[in-house]
């Protein structure tokens, strides 16, 4: 199956998405499954990641979430449950929580996906912005793209797929089970992004 596919062929999707509910614009990403008629649960305790078939890890402060998942035992859950195979899908912050290194400054991660990631790259939250993207992988129409207080990703390891650019740079990426973007796709119209991380649902558990 073809990753267009996986956006076009998921309206009998199976399964739960969980949205992490720590920190950050997790009821946007409810929003968007909600228009797209996709079950879902918030998950605020580790012991409730099991209980769902996919895990969204939304914008916010990467640095506060951190702090949570070490008292909760959250990160630990979360990387359990990636490792298994099951579909983890970052945004933003969430991004940075996935990524294998970070810079801008330095601080702890999952490291589960091999990329390289600098925070607060684009500048303040003042100057940040919406741009058009492109995904052609995807969808052969522009993304429209919204960047807050983003991330940009500097380095991509052999095994990761650069799904999605935006001004030459990699903003969308995927590394089997774990699919990561810059940008903050459940603040726009477009629902190519979330319908195909719903598609990856759909698939065998991979690692």
């Amino acid at each position: 199956m073809s990753n267009a596919d996986l956006v076009t062929n998921n309206n009998n999707a199976r399964g739960v998405a969980g949205i992490l509910a720590i920190q950050g614009d997790f009821a946007m990403h409810a929003k968007m499954l909600d228009r797209i008629g996709a079950p879902w649960k918030l998950i605020k305790h580790a012991r409730e990641i099991q209980g769902v078939d996919g895990l969204i890890l939304p914008g916010g402060e990467s640095t506060t979430m951190l702090k949570f998942f070490s008292g909760e035992g959250m990160g630990e859950g979360v990387r359990e449950f990636a490792v298994a195979g099951k579909p983890v899908f970052g945004t933003c912050a969430g991004a940075i929580l996935l990524a294998g290194d970070v810079t801008g400054p330095s601080q702890e991660t999952l490291g589960l996906l091999d990329i390289s990631i600098e925070r607060n790259a684009y500048g303040r939250q003042i100057d940040s912005s919406v741009r058009t993207g492109e995904c052609p992988g995807l969808t052969d129409h522009p993304i429209e793209m919204v960047f807050i207080r983003a991330p940009i990703i500097r380095r991509v390891g052999d095994r990761v797929k650069v799904l999605g650019r935006a001004d030459g740079l990699p903003v969308l990426v995927e590394q089997n089970n774990l699919l990561a973007a810059t940008f903050h796709p459940e603040l726009t119209e477009d629902e190519t992004v979330h319908r195909y991380f719903l598609g990856k649902m759909n698939q065998p558990p991979t690692g």
